[in-house]
């Protein structure tokens, strides 16, 4: 983990949920700013955002059960509704009130899936090159990684998911240096802690046959509840993963969202793309002040 470390420079704070320990950040103070990462990331992902932000507000990044540092558990339900559950612990935690959520990649269901339970507490969003609402394809390579055994070997027993993804979701290699790529990697470092990275993939709902669907529909008809909530969705166009079609129905769900799109980021769009999200996330910020 010491490779990473001077980019990383937080504190490390914890909440134990049924004996396990659920990693989160707590930078700052003022207006709380909820970070929410995705798979196969972790909160070293808005390294650059926390730094920033914690100069004015006060940001909490957690890391999902199984990810970054938090416990791995090997036997343990990796799901959207205990993910959304943990969220909603640690929010509770800290009596947080008139939040603005982050959301990137499985952060977007599970950060919904949680403000939709506590409506009146999220009052703005900053949405990165995610999906909080049925998908109607998957790209190949992660429909693989679905398969029984296939799946397991690729992703727990190669690493092929989270060893790929620097150099796949990462649109501006230059960034992925070796510290860099290391942080991205250091928590899943053998089978054991990679457990998390394949279940977050295997929970992923094709068709409502799959135990997650209902829940991912339910969230995706709860969105229009925020119809008027300032959000600002900020769009990596070279994700292969999260295309612009998922951008498309982000704006056909909330027509009124400020949208700016980065031809040159992929799927790690604050990876590719901080210097320029910091600037508008302030210009946001400013035109839709809580106070």
């Amino acid at each position: 983990m010491d490779a990473f470390r001077k980019l990383y420079p937080f504190d490390s704070h914890y909440l134990t949920l049924d004996g396990l320990k659920y990693h989160y950040v707590d930078e700052g103070s003022g207006e709380p700013l909820v970070m929410l990462h995705g798979n196969p990331t972790w909160s070293f992902y808005y390294r650059a955002l926390i730094s920033e932000f914690r100069k004015t507000h006060r940001v909490i990044a957690p890391d999902h059960m199984g990810c970054g540092l938090s416990d791995k558990p090997q036997d343990y339900p990796y799901t959207l509704a205990r993910h959304i559950a943990n969220l909603e612990a640690l929010l509770d935690s800290l009596k947080l009130e008139r939040m603005t959520f982050f959301l990137h990649d499985w952060g977007g269901a599970i950060g919904m899936g949680c403000a939709e339970r506590h409506p009146e507490r999220v009052q703005r969003f900053v949405i990165f090159n995610t999906a909080a609402f049925p998908a109607s394809r998957i790209p190949f390579r992660i429909n693989l990684c679905k398969l029984p055994f296939v799946g397991d070997l690729a992703v727990r027993g190669l690493n092929a998911f989270a060893g790929l993804a620097p150099s796949m979701a990462c649109a501006k290699q230059e960034r992925m240096t070796p510290d860099v790529k290391a942080g991205y990697l250091a928590p899943y470092d053998s089978y054991a802690h990679r457990v998390a990275i394949l279940k977050f993939v295997q929970d992923i709902p094709m068709s409502p046959a799959h135990p997650t669907y209902k829940l991912v529909e339910d969230i995706g008809r709860g969105l229009s509840a925020f119809q008027d909530r300032p959000m600002l969705i900020i769009w990596g166009e070279q994700d292969w993963c999260f295309t612009t079609e998922f951008l498309a129905e982000w704006q056909k769900r909330f027509p009124k969202a400020d949208v700016r799109r980065i031809p040159e980021a992929g799927h790690y769009v604050v990876e590719d793309a901080h210097e320029q999200i910091i600037p508008w996330v302030r210009e946001f910020f400013a035109r839709h002040s809580l106070t």
